[in-house]
C-alpha cells in the first residue's frame, strides 16, 4: 500500500516538475519568436522601401538573405515550440487520466455510502442492529457508525465536487493548450510560405546580378570608396586621440582616470549593451560577394545593424565625445573615446544630439538614425587604440 502511494506521489511531482520546465521553454521559445518577428518586420519594411528606389542589388540581397535565415530561425523555433506542446499536452493528458481515475474512486465510494445508507434508512432496524450487539463497546461502535454516516456521506460529497473541479480546470488547459500548439502550427504554415517568397526574390537579384555585372561593378567601386574614406578618416582620427599629448596635468590624474576607464570598458566585454536594437545585417571582416565568388567585397571594420526608421542611437559605455563628422554614404558620425584606448563610432545619423567634448553615460541617446537609399542602418564601429575590433564580442 505505501509503495504504491509512494509511485502515485512520484508520478505527479514528475508531472509537476516537467510541466512547469516546459511552462519556462515555451516563455523562451515566445521570447525568441517575438524577437525574431521583430527583426523579420523590419527588413521587411526596408525592402519595400528599397522597391521604390534605385538602392543597390547587393544590399537588397544581403536584406533578403538575412530575412531567409531569420525565417528558416522562425520555423525552426516553431517546430521546438510545437514538439513542448506535444509533450505537455501528453503529459497533461496523463495527468487528467489520473485524476480521473481518482473521481471514479471517490465516486464508487460514495455510491457505496449511498447504498449502505439506504439500506439502514429505517431507524427500526438500526435499533435492533444496535441491540444485537454482543457487548455495550458494540453497541457504541455501531451507533457512531451510523451517527457518522451522514457526516461521511457529506464529506465524500465536497471531495467529489473538489476533485471533478479540478478535472474540469485541467481538462480547460489542456484545451487550450492544443489551441495555442495549432496557432503555433498556422504561423509556421504561413513563415514557410513567405521564405519561399523571399527564396524566389534572392534568385531574382542574383540573375539580374549575373545578367548585369557592369553596372553591379559600378556599384561596387563606388561603395569601395566611401568605405576607404570612412576607414582613412576614422584611423586619422583615432592616431590623433591616442598621440601622447604635451599638456598633460602634472599630476598625471587624467591619465590615470583615462587608464582606470579603459580598464573598466575591458571588463565589460561581451556585457556592453547595443547602441540599437535590430538584426546584424553586414558582419565584421572581410567578405567575398555571395554570387561572384571571387570578388572580394570592402573590408567592414564595424557591423550594420537595420532598425526601424527614426531609431534612436545610444552610447554603448561612458565616455567623451571626441568628434562629429560627416561621410559620403555615412551621412553624419560620432566618435566617443571611452578612457584612453577604447573608442565607438556611430554613423549614418540623420541628426545629432551631443557635441564635442561632451561627456556621456551609458545608454544615453547620441542621436537618431537616417535612412540613405531606402534602407535606415546604424554603422558601428569599435576600435582598441588605431585596431579595429568586432563589436559582436563585445556586445550582450
Amino acid at each position: 500500500m505505501r509503495t504504491g502511494m509512494r509511485t502515485i506521489i512520484c508520478a505527479a511531482l514528475f508531472l509537476m516538475l516537467h510541466l512547469h520546465g516546459f511552462a519556462q521553454d515555451i516563455e523562451r521559445h515566445k521570447e525568441k519568436k517575438a524577437r525574431l518577428e521583430q527583426e523579420i518586420a523590419i527588413l521587411d519594411a526596408q525592402l519595400a522601401a528599397n522597391a521604390s528606389k534605385s538602392s543597390s542589388m547587393l544590399s537588397d540581397l544581403e536584406l533578403i538573405r538575412k530575412n531567409v535565415a531569420n525565417r528558416k530561425a522562425l520555423v525552426a523555433e516553431s517546430d521546438r515550440q510545437i514538439k513542448e506542446y506535444s509533450d505537455r499536452i501528453y503529459l497533461k493528458q496523463l495527468s487528467i487520466n489520473r485524476m480521473q481515475a481518482r473521481v471514479d474512486t471517490l465516486v464508487d465510494h460514495y455510491s457505496r455510502l449511498v447504498l449502505s445508507a439506504y439500506k439502514n434508512r429505517d431507524s427500526r432496524v438500526w435499533y435492533m442492529y444496535m441491540l444485537a450487539s454482543n457487548d455495550l463497546a458494540q453497541a457504541y461502535r455501531r451507533f457512531g457508525y451510523f451517527k457518522n454516516l451522514s457526516s461521511e456521506m457529506k464529506n465524500e460529497a465536497k471531495k467529489i465536487r473538489s476533485a471533478k473541479e479540478e478535472l474540469e480546470l485541467e481538462r480547460e488547459q489542456l484545451a487550450q493548450m492544443k489551441k495555442e500548439a495549432e496557432t503555433v502550427r498556422a504561423g509556421r504554415v504561413k513563415e514557410l510560405e513567405k521564405l519561399k517568397k523571399d527564396e524566389t526574390r534572392a534568385d531574382e537579384i542574383v540573375r539580374k546580378l549575373k545578367k548585369d555585372r557592369k553596372e553591379y561593378e559600378r556599384q561596387l567601386s563606388q561603395k569601395k570608396k566611401e568605405v576607404n574614406a570612412l576607414n582613412r578618416e576614422i584611423q586619422r582620427l583615432v592616431a590623433e586621440a591616442v598621440r601622447p599629448k604635451d599638456n598633460k596635468s602634472p599630476s598625471g590624474r587624467d591619465d590615470a582616470a583615462e587608464i582606470t576607464l579603459s580598464a573598466e570598458f575591458v571588463k565589460n566585454k561581451g556585457k556592453l549593451p547595443w547602441p540599437v536594437r535590430g538584426p546584424v545585417t553586414a558582419r565584421f571582416g572581410k567578405h567575398y560577394h555571395p554570387v561572384f565568388k571571387n570578388l572580394e567585397l570592402p573590408a567592414n571594420n564595424g557591423i550594420d545593424i537595420s532598425v526601424a526608421p527614426g531609431s534612436s542611437v545610444a552610447s554603448v559605455f561612458s565616455g567623451v565625445v571626441k568628434q562629429v563628422f560627416v561621410m559620403p554614404g555615412y551621412n553624419k558620425c560620432v566618435l566617443v573615446q571611452h578612457g584612453k584606448n577604447y573608442f565607438t563610432f556611430y554613423c549614418k545619423l540623420s541628426n545629432v544630439n551631443v557635441k564635442v567634448g561632451d561627456k556621456v553615460s551609458v545608454g544615453q541617446t547620441l542621436g537618431t538614425v537616417d535612412t540613405i537609399m531606402g534602407q535606415t542602418q546604424l554603422h558601428f564601429e569599435l576600435w582598441k587604440d588605431t585596431s579595429p575590433q568586432n563589436p559582436e564580442l563585445w556586445l550582450r
